[in-house]
């Protein structure tokens, strides 16, 4: 018997060898700005931790920039050190203050299980002079501009400032209405208005089903759950999650209303690496902690979250209110309910004997959940590191800065950072930029609280929501988007994504299928004004578990963009890639299952079943 398990056991690894194996790495391809602009010192590549201009903002010599991307071939740590010159940064005391790439290397390890980091990819970004870049940038700005509004001015009949934006966005001359097979391209449109398909409650959202359902931010990211008999504080209503023993706390941090990064020096600081972070400045320490309430919230959470953090919460909410796994595989979590013949003709229902645990239960699905994130991270720093090497959002709103003197210095761009700037393009988001950032002076000059807040200047230099600015590594594609891609996906698989929020006496709240003989009715909650407690809306349908799962992870993704670090196209983008390498290891998994089939089924960012399993 045990010679027959080591043959078998050896077979299964080879037949998940032989499905890896049989994934065809597809071709990556990068737009080709990086070779177009070489010889203007590369304008629209990652250059973050060299040496900049003082003047153009651009890496200051070539070479160095060269030198980081062989360092990036050769695949190796040490010549990062060795062979790329970077800026002799030092503090007050004189030690080395300058931040590290971050992984640029990790592209090239292997995994033993699902799609190997470079068996999956993603298209080319949008490129210099493209208007899907025009109209990304925008979104980012007027997300830099919209950072302290209540997210309830982000949902239907919004605020005064949510609906300029939106008109803005909607007045650039770009047709937003295709979603197509990949990206939504945003095509130009000269000849004809533009088709006005944003409102309130559906600009800066995601981009697949139950996004624009209800609230904005999802409920996994602000409900507890109520598990233990008797004990105080645990309504869902109060934010708190079971672990074990323990409580995770859903508030957050209170960040001061500060913006970063305003001036041309402390820009360039950045540029050039310079650790800058002061936790003591950048929070509030008369406010205390509150639930997500606007997007610098957002921006908050995701600045210091550990990537898998908010998926590893909604798995323990979600199993502790015991929400219904996929129908599919009910007999390995142990749920549902087993039929058998009653001997008379009929069937008689009970309950199962043998229940999951080790076997997909909690404990494995707890584990799979965050498994997946290293997988994600690797093949998504082959992507940025590798293929594409973009440049950041607070990068690009310096080339728009300091157009003028990079064209002077390199003729042959054909002004097309200054072309950014006209009315066609980002002139009415510019403008609003402008005007923001005037009122924000102003009331600095009026509120002693805000004297640790550095001055706004007239200038087109993204506020940023990070005093260091971005990581240390490119924008395209986004780790918290692919990470948030891959684990949204685990739990897509494994608990029934078409429960519905629902509140009864009986039951409490939780997501569950509806029972007709109970008395139920739907449920939302968004933060109250202060962010002090959660309270209850009206919701106009009812929030499936698909919604808020992809909600959940378009949440986190585009929350980078509300800090001004990521465009849409990286969340975008990103996201379908982490559910591919999701989609390989349940794969492989499904081989793993002698006896009970394993069999599930998954609905995808686009909308689309997947059947995993079936044999």
């Amino acid at each position: 018997m045990s010679i027959n398990r080591r043959e078998n056991s050896h077979r299964t690894r080879l037949s998940a060898a032989e499905l890896a194996q049989s994934r065809a790495h597809p071709p990556h391809e990068a737009n080709p700005d990086e070779q177009r602009y070489a010889h203007s010192h590369y304008p629209m590549s990652f250059t973050k931790g060299l040496d900049h201009d003082d003047k153009t903002g651009l890496v200051k010599d070539s070479a160095h920039y060269e030198a980081f991307r062989r360092a990036i071939a050769e695949g190796f740590i040490d010549p990062f050190t060795s062979s790329v010159p970077v800026p002799d940064i030092r503090n007050t005391e004189g030690e080395p203050n300058r931040r590290q790439w971050e992984a640029p290397t990790a592209g090239t390890a292997y995994d033993l299980q699902g799609p190997d980091a470079q068996a999956v990819t993603m298209a080319p970004a949008p490129e210099l002079g493209s208007t899907e870049l025009d109209y990304e940038m925008a979104e980012v700005y007027e997300l830099a501009i919209l950072r302290d509004i209540h997210f309830k001015d982000f949902e239907d009949g919004g605020g005064a400032e949510v609906q300029a934006s939106v008109k803005r966005l909607n007045d650039m001359v770009f047709d937003i209405s295709g979603q197509g097979g990949g990206r939504p391209r945003r095509v130009a449109s000269d000849d004809k208005p533009p088709p006005k398909t944003l409102s309130t409650g559906t600009a800066f959202r995601g981009s697949s089903p139950g996004c624009e359902v209800g609230p904005y931010v999802s409920q996994l990211l602000l409900i507890g759950n109520k598990d233990l008999e008797n004990e105080q504080g645990t309504e869902v209503s109060s934010g708190q999650i079971r672990y074990g023993g323990l409580r995770i706390d859903q508030r957050i941090p209170v960040a001061r209303p500060c913006d970063w990064m305003l001036d041309k020096p402390s820009w360039l600081c950045v540029q050039n690496g310079e650790n800058v972070r002061n936790n003591g400045t950048l929070f509030d320490p008369n406010r205390a902690r509150r639930f997500i309430s606007t997007p610098r919230d957002m921006a908050t959470y995701v600045h210091d979250d550990a990537l898998y953090e908010a998926y590893l919460n909604a798995c323990l909410q979600l199993l502790s209110a015991r929400s219904p796994s996929d129908p599919a595989f009910d007999q390995l979590s142990g749920m549902g309910s087993f039929n058998f013949p009653n001997g008379s003709g009929g069937v008689v229902s009970a309950p199962r004997q043998a229940g999951g645990f080790a076997l997909y239960g909690g404990p494995h699905i707890l584990t799979l959940v965050t498994e997946v994130a290293t997988r994600a991270l690797k093949a998504v720093r082959y992507q940025k590191f590798n293929i594409h090497r973009r440049l950041r959002p607070e990068t690009l709103a310096g080339r728009v800065e300091c157009a003028h003197a990079i064209e002077d210095a390199h003729p042959e761009l054909c002004n097309l950072f200054s072309d950014m700037k006209s009315k066609k393009r980002l002139g009415p988001t510019l403008d609003a930029l402008k005007a923001f950032k005037k009122a924000k002076q102003l009331a600095k000059s009026k509120d002693p609280s805000l004297k640790v807040c550095p001055d706004y200047e007239d200038n087109f230099l993204l506020p940023m929501a990070f005093q260091e600015g971005s990581p240390m590594h490119p924008a395209y594609g986004a780790g918290h988007a692919t990470v948030a891609g891959a684990c949204t996906t685990i739990l897509k698989a494994y608990f029934d994504t078409g429960a519905v929020l629902l509140s009864s006496k009986k039951k409490g709240i939780s997501f569950r299928r509806p029972d007709p003989d109970d008395q139920e009715s739907f449920v939302a909650f968004r933060a109250s004004e202060d962010g002090s407690q959660l309270v209850p809306v009206k919701v106009k349908a009812p929030l499936t578990l698909e919604g808020e799962l992809n909600k959940l992870a378009a949440n986190i993704s585009i929350g980078r963009n509300m800090a001004g670090v990521h465009y849409y196209s990286d969340y975008y983008d990103s996201v379908r890639m982490g559910e591919q390498i999701a989609i390989g290891i349940l794969e492989e998994q499904a081989l793993t299952y002698p006896t009970d089939p394993f069999v599930l089924t998954l609905s995808t960012f686009d909308g689309e079943q997947r059947l995993i399993g079936a044999r």
